[in-house]
């Protein structure tokens, strides 16, 4: 499989379903210690739920953020990253920082709920910006315009710190923005939704089906996860899509991006297994 470039890598789209239970036990990470931030957790972990899936925007591996805390995948195997939290909320920066929302497990030293929380040393120690123990952001994305966070109120925030609330036509399952443009795509029950001022305004854009995830791969390709299980890719910022020719079922979490020989890869979580995926009709299990 061809490994993503740094500058195309970012964070998927965030949902509020979970995987079933990944069949593969996540060995811990040796570098991992006790301070602040942080909690160990031993051999044998059962994940059950996958909020989130992406590249590391450095080593290309996958990262899985999910209701055990964060591992990493990387030929076939799962080793676990820093605190252990329910990672509801998890999205890359544009600098490739790790950005996440959620709620920490006993005995870390983080607030409940988490609030939005910073990694800079690539997910295993956490530092909390804001909103500790006043928001769960179950839709989380980072871009050039800064953070858009969904906690039963859509906030944005430029600098992680402080936020505007403002209005969205239907709660977002999930909220993905462009790494560059910083064009904001929102699914919700009701459409997928546009945004080209960081949420302030949004307009509803005729999709072949509803999408509950969304991921943008580069400015102008998206790629979405229908209903009925197709995905759904978009090279014209989500003005038309168009949907694989098989179904690869239904899923969990989502991410995509561009690879060194110019094709769309998504990544997905379906039930138990880890796929990687180019057009939605060649798909390779990486888990």
């Amino acid at each position: 499989m061809t490994t993503l470039t740094r500058r195309t890598l970012i964070a998927g789209g965030l949902t509020l379903l979970g995987a079933g239970a990944l069949a593969a036990c996540a060995s811990p990470n040796p570098a991992t210690s006790t301070p602040a931030g942080t909690s160990s957790q031993g051999t044998g972990t059962a994940i059950t739920h996958v909020h989130a899936i992406t590249r590391d925007p450095e080593s290309g591996d996958v990262l899985l953020a999910t209701h055990q805390g964060l591992f990493r995948l990387q030929d076939g195997e799962l080793t676990q990253v820093g605190p252990v939290v329910d990672f509801m909320g998890f999205s890359l920066t544009p600098e490739g920082h790790y950005l996440a929302s959620g709620h920490p497990a006993p005995g870390t030293d983080l607030p409940e709920p988490l609030g939005l929380a910073k990694s800079t040393d690539r997910g295993q120690t956490w530092t909390v910006l804001s909103r500790g123990g006043a928001s769960d952001f179950h839709a989380l994305a980072a871009g050039p315009n800064g953070v858009l966070g969904f906690d039963g109120q859509l906030r944005a925030s430029t600098d992680g710190l402080n936020w505007q609330s403002l209005t969205i036509p239907a709660a977002p399952a999930a909220l993905a923005i462009s790494p560059t443009t910083g064009t904001v795509l929102a699914t919700t029950e009701t459409g997928m939704l546009r945004s080209t001022d960081h949420g302030t305004t949004w307009t509803t854009l005729d999709t072949p089906q509803l999408m509950h995830l969304v991921a943008w791969a580069d400015d102008t390709t998206a790629v979405g996860a229908g209903a009925d299980g197709h995905l759904l890719t978009s090279t014209d910022r989500g003005d038309t899509w168009t949907v694989s020719d098989r179904p690869v079922g239904t899923a969990s979490a989502l991410g995509a991006g561009i690879t060194d020989d110019g094709q769309t890869e998504t990544l997905l979580v379906t039930g138990s297994t880890v796929l990687s995926t180019t057009g939605g009709n060649t798909t390779e299990p990486l888990l």
